[in-house]
């Protein structure tokens, strides 16, 4: 894979981190049965790491949708 592609995949996995960190304690154990249900105790990194290519972009925009939720019933 290019120089160029990695830096755009590892920029959409700290995307993901980032906005994982802005969920709720139950939505991150949500997060994880989906994406890692063989194993919660994964660090978020790992189960990152772990996942398709093709999962980042639908588990970002799952993330941002509930984000945006929780801001707007601060």
């Amino acid at each position: 894979m290019s120089e160029s592609l990695e830096k755009i995949k590892a920029y959409r996995k700290q995307v993901l981190i980032d906005l994982y960190n802005q969920c709720t304690e139950p939505q991150q154990m949500l997060f994880k049965r989906m994406y890692s249900h063989k194993n919660l105790e994964l660090p978020i990194d790992t189960i990152i790491d772990n996942m398709p290519d093709d999962k980042i972009d639908w588990a970002i925009q799952q993330c941002e949708r509930t984000v945006e939720k929780n801001n707007k019933n601060d």
